[in-house]
């Protein structure tokens, strides 16, 4: 077991560079979440949110872009490589969505890139990308397993805490995160709250999706209120147990439209210097009776809440 500091942000490098070596090595196949995930010996359930702030940069983008620059170079190297091959070797099913997605990334499609014999805004493009593995990171996407964000830890106030069982009453929102999700708070939620006698308690969001790979039409997130053991949920609500257990707790005061940076802060700065890594338990943000806010759009007060179990070499 890590107990945090250097020792703890080397295994994460460690791990995180082994699932980038393993899908350079795999780019021909399909690279699942869940296997990708097992590499890193992380937990599925949390590991796209923990990528994108470990690297900077989505799974889903870092690995379309990884596929274009690996067939890029292959056809710089080879004039004589077919695209259709070079599109297969990396994992395209074919040769219209490679070029479509080849055309986004380096501004022209892969034959007319390739016949360009002067340096070009493509090649720059291309040149720019094979150099990140030696550069520091400074705005840019990292392919060497080194984490994207300069830790920043005096200013954050995060504490582990053991929690017990929480049954929670709760109504589902989908939609995108934000101010949408302030509305529905503020017009629904807490009327609802109100309505059944719940005021006063102490209130959750749990986000089931990560914006960053979800659409934000689809996004899912339950606002809860704690309940007793005798409450039936009526209409659309539903009730559950939120599971107990250690957790490390961000204190954040700020609006809807800062939370999404303590977010990224939490995975990506204070949890690989933690000595812990995430469970299959959900996150959530946690709202005490004296933290609620009096109507959406203010400043508010929370504990962002991420489930830890110690990491382990």
């Amino acid at each position: 077991m890590f107990s945090g500091g250097a020792a703890s942000r080397a295994e994460y490098a460690r791990r995180m560079q082994r699932v980038l070596q393993h899908i350079d090595a795999h780019l021909a196949e399909t690279l699942d979440l869940k296997t990708i995930a097992q590499v890193a010996h992380f937990s599925p359930y949390h590991f796209h949110r923990l990528f994108a702030a470990w690297m900077g940069e989505t799974l889903g983008d870092y690995l379309r872009r990884r596929r274009l620059e690996t067939a890029a170079a292959r056809l710089r190297a080879d004039p004589a490589l077919p695209v259709l091959n070079a599109a297969l070797d990396v994992g395209f099913g074919s040769g219209e969505a490679f070029t479509r997605a080849f055309r986004q990334h380096f501004g022209s499609p892969p034959s007319t890139w390739r016949r360009q014999r002067n340096p070009g805004q493509a090649t720059r493009k291309l040149d720019q990308a094979d150099r990140k593995r030696d550069q520091a990171s400074d705005g840019t996407c990292r392919d060497d397993g080194l984490p994207f964000y300069t830790p920043e830890l005096t200013s954050m106030d995060v504490r582990l805490i053991d929690l017990p069982p929480a049954r929670i009453a709760y109504l589902r929102y989908t939609g995108p995160y934000g101010p949408a999700l302030g509305e529905f708070w503020g017009r629904t939620f807490m009327p609802w709250v109100a309505e059944h006698g719940l005021a006063g308690r102490t209130m959750y969001g749990i986000s089931l999706d990560d914006p960053s790979v979800t659409p934000p039409s689809e996004c899912r997130c339950d606002t809860g209120v704690e309940v007793d053991d005798n409450f039936r949920a009526p209409g659309d609500a539903h009730v559950t147990t939120l599971p107990g257990g250690r957790y490390a707790a961000l204190h954040f005061e700020g609006t809807g439209a800062e939370i999404g940076a303590a977010w990224r802060a939490i995975f990506g700065q204070w949890l690989p210097d933690s000595g812990y890594q995430v469970d299959n338990r959900p996150c959530f943000e946690r709202y005490l009776p004296e933290q609620m806010a009096s109507a959406p759009g203010q400043r508010f007060v929370c504990d962002i809440c991420i489930p830890v179990v110690p990491l382990e070499a």
